[in-house]
C-alpha cells in the first residue's frame, strides 16, 4: 500500500495531496497544472515536499517530522516519464539492462532477455532510441522500469504524445502490464476514458488539492464537486438556489426543476450529462422549451446546442446528445432533464 499525505509550495502553487493506493492501478485525474506530476515527483524523490509523509508497504520514503527523505534509488519506485527518458547512446537492450544497476552478470542478461520477450522487443535489441517508434520507446522504458523490480509504478500522462491508433495499442499494452504487475500503480491523466478502462478507483486533484479516493462509477454517478463533474465529461453545469422541498432554481437557464437526488447544503451547482437529457413534450416533468442554436455532427452522435427560452443572454447552451442522424429540423424543441439524473455539486 502507498500512503501519501504531503504539502509543497512551488512558486505561487500550493499542493496538498493526501490519499492511499492499495495493490491496484489508481488514477490521479485532473486538469493541466493541478499538481498531478508534482505529486508523482514527490513520491519518486525527484522533488522534496515541504512537509508530510510518504509510506510504501511499511517503508517510510519521506517524513518531514522524522527527517527521513530516501534518495530516489532507494525508494523502489518506477517512474515512466512523458518522454520516456531513455539513454540516447544506449541500445534498447542496454537501456533495459541499466534498470538493474549491475553490469555483465548472467542473471542480468537472462532477466533482460525475459523482459524483451515479455514486451515483444526482441527485434529492437540493437537499436538506439532514435531508431525506435514511439510505441517501441515506451515499451523499452517500461521494461527498464520492470528490470529494477519496483514496488510501485508511476505513469505520468503515458499516452499524451501519441496518435490515436498508437495510443489505443499502447493503452492495451499498459492494461495488460498493470494487470500482471500485481502491485501499486498510479496513472496520471486528464483523460477520463483512458483511465476508466484500466483503473477501478480514482483520486481527483483540483488546483493542488486532492479529493477522497472514489470508485470510478461514483465519479460518473455522483461526482460531488464541480471540478470532478467537469473531469468526468459533464458539459451542463450551472449555479443553483434551493426552491423548496425537492426543487431547485437554475437562474442561468431561467427554470425551476424537480430533483430526486438528496440535496446537500454545500451544493452550489447542478450538473446533468448531455446523454441523459432527451427531447420530449411540454407535459413532462422538468420540460424546458428551447431554441435550437447549432447541431454538431460527431462520429456516433449528434450534439445539439440548445438555448432555454428563459435563459440569460450570457448562459451557455444546453448540450444534448442524440443518435447520429436523429437531430430534429425544428427550430423549437423541448428538452427534458430527468429529475433522477440531476447531480448536486459543490464548488
Amino acid at each position: 500500500m502507498l500512503t501519501v499525505d504531503i504539502e509543497k509550495t512551488y512558486g505561487n502553487f500550493h499542493l496538498r495531496a493526501a490519499f492511499q493506493a492499495e495493490e491496484e492501478a489508481l488514477a490521479l485525474l485532473g486538469a493541466s497544472g493541478c499538481g498531478k506530476s508534482l505529486t508523482l515527483k514527490c513520491i519518486a524523490g525527484i522533488e522534496r515536499p515541504d512537509r508530510g509523509r510518504i509510506e510504501l508497504d511499511g517503508r517510510v520514503l519521506f517524513d518531514s517530522a522524522a527527517g527521513v527523505n530516501l534518495p530516489p534509488q532507494r525508494r523502489r519506485v518506477g517512474y515512466l516519464f512523458q518522454q520516456y527518458a531513455l539513454f540516447p547512446h544506449m541500445t534498447a537492450e542496454q537501456n533495459i539492462a541499466a534498470g538493474m544497476g549491475r553490469e555483465g552478470s548472467r542473471d542480468q542478461r537472462r532477466r533482460t532477455a525475459e523482459l524483451m520477450a515479455r514486451l515483444r522487443l526482441e527485434d529492437c535489441a540493437g537499436k538506439r532510441p532514435r531508431q525506435l517508434s514511439g510505441g517501441q520507446q515506451q515499451r523499452v522504458a517500461l521494461a527498464r522500469i520492470l528490470a529494477a523490480d519496483p514496488e510501485v509504478i508511476l505513469l505520468d500522462e503515458p499516452l499524451s504524445a501519441l496518435d490515436s491508433h498508437l495510443k489505443w495499442q499502447l493503452e492495451l499494452e499498459l492494461h495488460r502490464l498493470l494487470a500482471s504487475f500485481g502491485k501499486t500503480a498510479l496513472w496520471v491523466s486528464h483523460d477520463l476514458g483512458e483511465v476508466f478502462r484500466s483503473c477501478r478507483r480514482v483520486c481527483v486533484l483540483d488546483r493542488g488539492v486532492s479529493s477522497s479516493v472514489m470508485e470510478m462509477e461514483t465519479l460518473l454517478e455522483a461526482p460531488g464537486t464541480v471540478s470532478a463533474a467537469r473531469l468526468s465529461s459533464c458539459r451542463n453545469i450551472a449555479e443553483v438556489r434551493p426552491a423548496g422541498e425537492g426543487r431547485i432554481q437554475v437562474p442561468a437557464w431561467g427554470v425551476t426543476l424537480g430533483c430526486t437526488a438528496p440535496w446537500r447544503s454545500e451544493a452550489t451547482h447542478v450538473g446533468v450529462r448531455s446523454r441523459h437529457i432527451r427531447l420530449g413534450t411540454a407535459e413532462e416533468e422538468n420540460a424546458v422549451p428551447c431554441r435550437m442554436v447549432q447541431v454538431l455532427r460527431d462520429v456516433d452522435t449528434d450534439l445539439l446546442l440548445l438555448q432555454p427560452e428563459g435563459a440569460r443572454e450570457d448562459a451557455p447552451p444546453l448540450h444534448v446528445e442524440v443518435p447520429r442522424g436523429a437531430a430534429p429540423s425544428a427550430e423549437r424543441v423541448t428538452a427534458v432533464l430527468p429529475p433522477e439524473r440531476l447531480l448536486p455539486l459543490a464548488e
